[in-house]
């Protein structure tokens, strides 16, 4: 490297978007040090690839990236969940430079400081107060805790993250403020479980422009609906004190979107997995949400194929998802994750009948997603754009998270820009997509 040159740093950040955060906090601190970007491995100075550890097929694709770098630069430090059991990376790839666990911000820095150390410019340590963001510029997440108290059979996060951690009220809004202010239309909250937020604090208040607000999922929720983005909240376990939120969402305060991880809805399954927040209310609760709030869109995520799942208890599944009408659903085929209790469980499923019920759930799903979207067929809705092309815009409503939800399709007699929020009169839609119109700016 040459002398008087800014350090070159390639990143690769894999998993959630809690592990997004995590890359963005480290990238802001290189970049505010001096250090630069680099696009390709090839030409940096090194490499850091954030790890996900959460699924085997995960751990691979960790592997194969840690590889790919070791093989186009040769210099490279690793972090994130799977760093948090460093023996595989050890084993795989013995030059890497460094490997610490997730949210280990200090270590990373550490690790580069040694391999490249930073160059001190007055001119060049320059970073924008909301900090460098791996998203478009429209929005953002805003991660408001660390670790899960829960401890479900299938996950091993609470042991490569710890047990939760809240961030006070107060710096989670100061966050949100600088980002509104630098731009951002729409803050995605996210934790490993959203609606435990502040139980560790024992909700404690902190002082909050004119008034104390309390660490409580309900308070935080209303306060950043001030803010004036759109907020949107995921991996929201369905606690009793989430229907308070409902009511935020009828006022048009926050989003009127929830995305809960049920995970299965058979009593014997959940009870298997371990899963917190009684379900067998769920279905009335879930009337009486949508009656509150008749444009509630509801997103969850199942596994099939669990140890002990039955025919029957996969029946039941079935049958709860046609009374229960989520609007946007993923599926998983259970896969045995190294340190996870339920690897000990009896009656493993095989993998074909795995498939057969993975394939006839999405199949089932789909007819139900299909139906709900018809409805918004004639009706106008707020659309923010995400990509613009020649003849058609692409953007969400506030019923599509980014990444994993479906799309608008808009065409717009007026030229439109990435992160405007337009009203679009709905003319068709298909299985997972919305087209329309512009109607309106």
């Amino acid at each position: 490297m040459d002398k008087g040159v800014a350090p070159k740093v390639s990143f690769v950040s894999l998993g959630c978007p809690k592990a997004l955060v995590d890359s963005e906090r480290i990238i802001t601190r290189l970049r505010a040090e001096g250090y630069e970007l680099a696009r390709k491995h090839d030409g940096a100075d090194l490499v850091i690839v954030n790890t996900c550890g959460f699924l085997d097929s995960a751990k691979q694709e960790s592997l194969s990236a840690i590889g790919e770098a070791m093989a186009e630069n040769g210099k490279v430090i690793v972090t994130g969940c799977m760093g948090a059991e460093p023996e595989q990376i050890e084993q795989a790839y013995p030059g890497v430079l460094s490997i610490t666990g997730p949210q280990q911000y200090e270590s990373v820095l550490d690790a580069v400081h040694r391999a490249i150390p930073p160059l001190h410019n007055p001119h060049l340590d320059l970073v924008p107060p909301q900090g460098i963001k791996l998203t478009p510029r429209h929005y953002a997440y805003l991660k408001i805790s660390e670790g899960c108290n829960n401890r479900c059979t299938f996950c091993i996060i609470p042991k490569l993250r710890g047990d939760l951690v809240s961030r006070t009220a107060d710096d989670v809004l100061r966050e949100a403020e600088r980002l509104v202010n630098a731009g951002v239309k729409e803050l995605l909250v996210v934790s490993q479980d959203t609606s435990a937020y502040g139980v560790d604090l024992k909700y404690a208040a902190a002082p909050w422009k004119d008034r104390e607000v309390r660490a409580r999922f309900y308070d935080l929720a209303r306060e950043l609906g001030e803010l004036g983005a759109w907020v949107r909240l995921q991996y929201v376990y369905p606690y009793p004190h989430v229907d308070e939120v409902i009511g935020l969402m009828a006022e048009g305060k926050v989003l009127p979107y929830l995305d809960i991880p049920f995970q299965h809805a058979s009593p014997d399954v959940l009870k298997q997995m371990r899963r917190p927040a009684a379900q067998d209310k769920t279905l009335g609760r879930i009337k009486a949400w949508r009656e509150q709030c008749p444009d509630l869109t509801l997103r969850s995520t199942f596994i099939v194929g669990f140890p002990g799942e039955t025919d029957a208890d996969f029946a039941y599944l079935l049958d709860w998802l046609d009374e229960a009408e989520i609007d946007r659903v993923g599926c998983f085929k259970y896969e045995p994750v190294a340190g996870a209790t339920s690897n000990a469980l009896d009656n493993p499923v095989p993998d074909e009948i795995k498939a057969e019920r993975w394939n006839a759930l999405m199949a089932r799903q789909q007819k139900i997603s299909a139906r709900r979207l018809k409805r918004k067929v004639g009706t106008r809705q707020q659309v923010i754009i995400d990509e613009v092309g020649p003849s058609v815009a692409r953007g969400r409503s506030k019923a599509d998270a980014p990444e994993i939800d479906g799309s608008v399709y808009l065409s717009s007699r007026r030229p439109l820009k990435v992160g405007d929020i337009v009203t679009a009169r709905i003319e068709r839609a298909d299985a997972y997509d919305l087209h329309g119109t512009v109607a309106g700016f």
